[in-house]
C-alpha cells in the first residue's frame, strides 16, 4: 500500500504543533507551567482551531474521514501551515477519504515529440522535465550540459534525488547540498501522498531510506514542499559557480509532469558562464557525431 494513512496524518499534524511555540502563536501565558515536551499542546490547537480537545486529539490521531472544510482550514490556519503543507493537509484527507488504493496513477516516463521540439527550441537557458518521483524525462542540449554529472552516473533512469543522495559528485556539485538535499526528501514525501502507491516512487524511497541515513533522518521530519520557483547555486566542473533562478511550469496535458527552466542575471558572470557552457556543449556534440561518423565510415570499409 506505499503508506500508512493514519500513521501519515499523525506524524504530519503532530510535527506541525511540535514546532510552534505559544508566542509563536499569540498566546504567552496560556496553560503555563513548565514544557517536558517542544511546542503547543493540544488542547492549545484545539483552542486555535476552533474545535474541542477530544475532536482535535481524534484528528492527530489519524482520523481525517469526513472532516468539513471549514475544519481543515481552521487546523491549517492553527498550525499555520504554508501553501504547500496545505495542499499536503487536503491530499491526506482525501486519502483518508477514498483509501490509498483508488489515489494510484501512472507516473509518465518520457515526453511527447511536442514537448521534447519545445525543449530543442529553447536554445539560450538549461531546460529538462521531470516526473513527480525526480526522473529526468527529457532535457534540451544546456540543460544536459548544466546538469553532466548527474547524467554521467551509472544509475537508470536518471534521478535527481538519486543523485543528490548517493552519487559523491552531488556534494560538490551543490554546494548548498544539506538544503538541497532535504527540499529533494520534502518534494518526495509531498508526492508519496498525493500518489502513494506509485511503485517507482515506493521503490525509490526505498532505496534512498536504505542507504542514506540522512535521508532517513529527513524524511522522518516530514516536511513537504511543491517546488514552483526559486534559486540554486550549482559548482559546475567545466565553468564553476553558478546562480540560478528557476521557474517550475506543470505541463498540463501531460498530468504528473513538470518543465524546469533556468535563467541568470542579465550581464552577471552566470550569464556569461552559461554562454560558455553553452559553447562546450555543442563542441561535445560537435566532436560526439564525428567520432560516429567515423566509426561508420571504418565500418563500411570493412564491409
Amino acid at each position: 500500500m506505499g503508506i500508512d494513512v493514519r500513521n501519515e496524518i499523525r506524524d504530519f499534524l503532530s510535527s506541525r504543533r511540535a514546532r510552534l511555540t505559544p508566542e509563536q502563536v499569540g498566546m504567552p501565558s496560556f496553560g503555563g507551567g513548565v514544557r517536558r515536551v517542544p511546542g503547543l499542546r493540544r488542547h492549545e490547537v484545539a483552542m486555535l482551531a476552533g474545535v474541542s480537545v477530544d475532536y482535535y486529539t481524534r484528528l492527530e490521531r489519524g482520523s481525517l474521514k469526513g472532516v468539513s472544510d471549514s475544519v481543515l482550514e481552521g487546523l491549517a490556519s492553527a498550525l499555520q501551515l504554508d501553501e504547500d503543507e496545505r495542499v499536503h493537509l487536503w491530499d491526506l484527507t482525501r486519502l483518508a477519504n477514498s483509501g490509498v488504493k483508488t489515489m494510484h496513477r501512472n507516473v509518465p516516463t518520457r515526453v511527447r515529440p511536442g514537448v521534447q521540439r519545445l525543449l530543442d527550441a529553447i536554445t539560450g537557458a538549461p531546460a529538462w522535465v521531470r516526473n513527480e518521483r525526480g526522473d529526468v524525462v527529457a532535457t534540451n542540449e544546456l540543460g544536459r550540459a548544466l546538469y553532466s554529472p548527474m547524467f554521467a552516473g551509472p544509475g537508470r533512469p536518471v534521478n535527481t534525488a538519486r543523485f543528490t543522495f548517493l552519487d559523491p559528485a552531488a556534494r560538490d556539485f551543490f554546494p548548498d547540498w544539506a538544503q538541497t538535499a532535504k527540499d529533494a526528501v520534502a518534494v518526495l514525501r509531498a508526492a508519496a501522498v498525493s500518489n502513494p502507491c506509485e511503485p517507482g516512487l515506493i521503490t525509490l524511497v526505498g532505496e534512498l531510506s536504505t542507504r542514506s541515513e540522512e535521508f532517513r533522518g529527513w524524511w522522518a521530519a516530514h516536511d513537504v514542499r511543491l517546488q514552483r520557483a526559486g534559486g540554486k547555486r550549482i559548482d559546475h566542473p567545466i565553468v564553476g559557480e553558478l546562480r540560478l533562478a528557476y521557474e517550475a511550469l506543470d505541463l498540463v496535458a501531460d498530468p504528473g509532469l513538470t518543465l524546469f527552466t533556468y535563467s541568470a542575471e542579465p550581464g552577471s558572470e552566470t550569464e556569461r558562464s552559461l554562454a560558455l557552457l553553452g559553447t562546450w556543449a555543442a563542441t561535445e556534440r560537435a566532436e560526439q557525431y564525428a567520432a560516429l561518423r567515423e566509426s561508420e565510415s571504418e565500418s563500411e570499409s570493412v564491409d
